[in-house]
């Protein structure tokens, strides 16, 4: 009697694993998979409609969206032929095949690529997508919809805004890397690790976008020649439209007004008493921003502490040698960096675009002056335009280097 009911124990086990014994039924061979890498968006130009693969309606048939055509450029990669270092002697085949198609949406252009492609298109390894200066000008919102609903996106891809079509990136070929889409997206992140742009990826922009207080940023680049890419500035929001860019060099004041610690950002400086310069570099910088009522209105102060050293001189001759220099040398960034900030937020807010948070300042502080002042992100964009505000900088020079000593 003991030994049925093991046997009977035996095949009930036996029957409830095998559904655990199925493997991957639904696996799908990376060679049947269609891996899009990156997507640049453009305005579609003259003749679009005619370029429409009408996948998702007929012509005339239904209403369409009224905003314009967009073509999406997409970097699709070839298996087998993506490279692990730099390209080595000439004649090799491209790793990545480029496509361009046409649509209202982004879901839209979509359907009209998978036309175009024998296998399932495929978005777990998408990097990097590009907007174009046009298409970010004319706003986002349109594509954060699809964007975000779509499980196969990962939050950590980058996003930047291009002051060419965003298609050119696409087919641009840097030395160093083979796969634009890929020197693109580590040359965002290698930004970020030398301290030298703010986290930029999609997860962290829509973080933003959602704020009540605070409107987004995007790197915005600019193509060198036919190979060379370039940080050209930030791009800055209101709301979901771009209004503006900075310089290059703001980009660092920038990065003070939101408290990112790691420096990178160098300045010429005045040498004293003498008709050189030097390029002191800043190496940490530490921010404190306080909001406060002034007579009920809001007001902000940014105080921040810069760690630098004397990277270069103009002339080797020239030693800086006396506590006094040090100290010189110190107040001349300050000042320089004083009023790069100071002028950074001025220009933000002419625009109305407070790209430094400071409206969560004042959300999470002054919580009854912003619910009996602010029902609308419109309502704390008005206010921001007239903002009160004072920039504090001290400067610690730390290293001026051996010669000098």
């Amino acid at each position: 009697m003991s030994q049925n009911k093991y046997k009977a124990k035996r095949i009930f086990l036996l029957i409830f694993l095998v559904p655990l014994l199925t493997g991957c039924w639904d696996s799908r061979e990376i060679e049947q998979r269609a891996t899009i890498l990156a997507i640049g968006i453009d305005k579609a130009g003259p003749g679009a409609e005619e370029r429409e693969a009408e996948v998702s309606h007929g012509r005339g048939e239904i209403s369409i969206p009224e905003e314009d055509m967009i073509e999406i450029t997409v970097q699709i990669a070839i298996p087998g032929r993506i490279p692990l270092g730099p390209q080595v002697g000439a004649g090799e085949k491209k790793p990545v095949l480029v496509v361009s198609v046409v649509g209202h949406t982004i879901e839209d252009a979509i359907y009209n690529l998978q036309q175009e492609i024998a296998d399932e298109i495929f978005l777990g390894h998408l990097r990097l997508i590009v907007l174009s200066e046009g298409v970010a000008k004319e706003g986002v919102q349109r594509f954060n919809d699809y964007l975000r609903r779509n499980p196969e996106i990962r939050r950590t891809a980058s996003i930047v805004v291009s002051k060419e079509k965003a298609s050119k990136y696409m087919e641009v070929s840097p030395e160093l890397e083979r796969v634009p889409s890929l020197y693109l997206a580590e040359m965002v992140e290698s930004l970020v690790d030398l301290g030298k742009f703010p986290e930029s990826f999609i997860g962290k922009f829509w973080s933003v976008f959602s704020s009540k207080g605070q409107d987004g940023y995007l790197p915005y680049f600019h193509i060198k020649g036919n190979k060379t890419i370039q940080i050209n500035g930030l791009a800055y929001f209101q709301g979901d439209k771009m209004v503006g860019k900075t310089r290059p060099q703001e980009i660092g004041s920038f990065m003070a007004g939101i408290g990112a610690e790691k420096g990178g950002y160098p300045i010429f400086t005045d040498i004293p008493g003498n008709k050189e310069i030097a390029l002191v570099q800043a190496v940490k910088r530490k921010t404190r921003i306080k909001a406060s009522l002034k007579n009920g209105n809001p007001h902000i102060l940014v105080k921040v502490r810069y760690e630098g050293k004397v990277s270069e001189k103009e002339s080797p001759n020239v030693k800086i040698k006396k506590e006094e220099d040090i100290r010189a040398l110190e107040r001349g960034f300050s000042n320089t960096a004083q009023k790069s900030l100071g002028n950074l937020i001025a220009k933000t807010q002419k625009a109305k675009s407070d790209i430094f948070g400071f409206g969560e300042y004042f959300r999470g502080q002054f919580p009854e002056y912003w619910k009996q002042n602010v029902e609308t992100e419109e309502d704390w964009r008005n206010i921001y335009k007239n903002l009160s505000y004072d920039v504090e900088v001290d400067t610690y020079i730390r290293h001026s280097g051996m010669k000098d000593k």
